[in-house]
């Protein structure tokens, strides 16, 4: 039996950045337990013991441009992926040993459904795909995505990283749709399980496929795609996970929500008496813009940052001018990259962290040094317009309360609070003191209730602040990560393989 056939809009993987060159336009698997999250209302350990509470004032950006040349750097790497397994029955003997190195969850929600897909269609079937999918765009993409994602993990490609990587993933994914966090709320329509993580081409740029896609296959996770070269460089690309795996992967997971989101959004900057184009525009983008703002609940104002300085890095590297681009073209999916760094900033005034307000002042001024004039499609807007229209769609998507989450807003449901900044405050020293550069275990006075979403916050403060170089806090972070990974009680009995030595297949770097 041949495998479903992909729709146009199950098919296609999100991006976090719009147009990348290479384009030039760019239920049934058990749960894993969830986990307390930066955000929760309660939490194991009372942080005001370990460490006082962190000053306001936001961090300095002094080594921004350092993070935004190292971010570029990497883009522009010719570091590659494994290749892909376009040879049948190499592909299904490999999967087979690298299933089995999958925790149950994954070899029910993702291993499993993939082989049995694989069987049905048989090597004809699969060749057709790869054949009519030639620019590896849909079909042939989406399933070779989801093999790269099982067999990288399972032989152990880029061992390390790769468990930071997916350390991250978990922590964001698991954290929103934890019980902790949705009390009262329905568990989500689709991917109970959190994605699995695979390495990519530099050209694409992170992305993920949503589990409503990968379903195309009868896989029920989500995969999420970074490119290679960000395994040991770039590590303003980390943050955009926050984007994709708690952003596109959660408006995903419940039915109606993004629909729900597109209605506030219109109805929100309407009644601060805007242009109605400008009320459709950003509707008509609610898939990115709310990914946007779910980033930042999620990881605070790192996210934020993150999106500024990489959006730069991407634009050097790939158009020679790093800076945000003010024009957001009507055919193009993604608001504008000025617009988004707004709607960035006005998500962090949002939040309950004593500190909000700074910082979010402190990333408008960041992003109004690349103002020119601002289109959003046939539209000219002013700045002002633009930042006033970002806050009224901030407000909606964080404040609006959702039929889809039993009336619940997603602000009510996850935030960053003084608690989280105290988390980072204490791992940022970490970061600048390398003590986990090999991987070891955090310091017992504060590894209970540390998530990764706490690592990737603490190395880009410590990074844009201009105390240590981006390259050696990106080496510690990951030590980092990788450490919690390893205590991580969904993947501890199955750590990630030694590195498989067979012709042609992945090897660790």
């Amino acid at each position: 039996m041949s495998p479903k056939p992909v729709a146009a809009p199950a098919a296609s993987s999100v991006e976090w950045y719009p147009e990348p060159p290479s384009s030039g336009d760019p239920q049934h698997a058990p749960p894993l337990p969830g986990r307390a999250r930066p955000g929760t209302a309660e939490g194991p350990l009372p942080l005001a013991a370990v460490v006082p509470r962190p000053a306001a004032d936001p961090v300095s950006l002094t080594g921004l441009a350092a993070c935004v040349e190292d971010a570029r750097s990497a883009a522009q790497s010719p570091r590659t992926s494994p290749p892909d397994p376009t040879f049948f029955s190499t592909l299904r003997a490999r999967l087979g040993e690298a299933i089995a190195r999958l925790p149950m969850a994954y070899r029910a929600a993702m291993g499993e459904p993939l082989l049995r897909a694989l069987d049905g269609m048989g090597s004809g079937g699969f060749a057709r795909i790869l054949a009519m999918d030639p620019g590896r765009e849909g079909a042939a993409r989406l399933l070779l995505d989801l093999a790269q994602a099982v067999l990288q993990r399972g032989e152990g490609y880029q061992a390390r990283a790769t468990a930071a990587f997916q350390e991250v993933v978990s922590d964001l994914y698991d954290g929103f749709l934890s019980a902790e966090d949705r009390r009262g709320v329905k568990p989500p329509d689709h991917g109970v399980t959190p994605p699995l993580i695979r390495w990519g081409p530099a050209e694409t740029g992170p992305y993920t496929w949503p589990a409503t896609a990968t379903a195309a296959f009868d896989v029920k996770a989500a995969v999420v795609s970074l490119p290679a070269a960000n395994a040991g460089g770039g590590l303003l690309a980390w943050p955009a996970l926050a984007h994709e795996t708690a952003g596109h992967d959660i408006l995903e997971a419940d039915d109606g929500l993004r629909e729900e989101l597109a209605r506030a959004v219109s109805k929100q900057v309407l009644a601060a008496k805007m242009d109605p184009a400008v009320a459709g525009y950003w509707s008509e983008r609610i898939d990115e813009a709310a990914s946007d703002v779910l980033g930042v609940l999620n990881m605070g104002p790192a996210a934020a940052v993150g999106l500024v300085g990489y959006f730069r890095a991407l634009n050097g590297a790939w158009r020679g001018m790093p800076e945000l681009r003010s024009v957001g073209r009507e055919e193009d999916p993604h608001p504008a990259d000025i617009a988004r760094a707004y709607l960035a900033a006005e998500t962090v005034r949002l939040l309950s962290f004593s500190g909000a307000e700074r910082w979010a002042d402190r990333l408008i001024v960041e992003a109004d040094r690349d103002v020119e004039q601002i289109r959003f499609g046939d539209v000219a807007v002013s700045a002002a317009v633009a930042r006033a229209s970002a806050a009224a769609v901030a407000r909606a998507i964080v404040k609006t309360r959702m039929p889809s989450l039993e009336g619940r807003a997603l602000g009510e449901i996850q935030d960053w609070r003084d608690r989280d900044e105290a988390i980072v405050a204490v791992l940022r020293r970490e970061m600048k003191e390398g003590g986990a550069r090999a991987g070891t275990a955090l310091p017992r006075t504060y590894s209970i209730g540390t998530y990764a979403a706490h690592a990737v916050a603490a190395a880009v403060y410590e990074a844009v602040a201009g105390d240590s170089p981006p390259s050696e806090v990106m080496g510690r972070m990951v030590g980092v990560l990788a450490g919690m990974h390893e205590r991580n009680p969904e993947w501890k009995e199955h750590p990630v393989a030694p590195p498989a030595r067979r012709p042609g297949g992945p090897r660790a770097a």
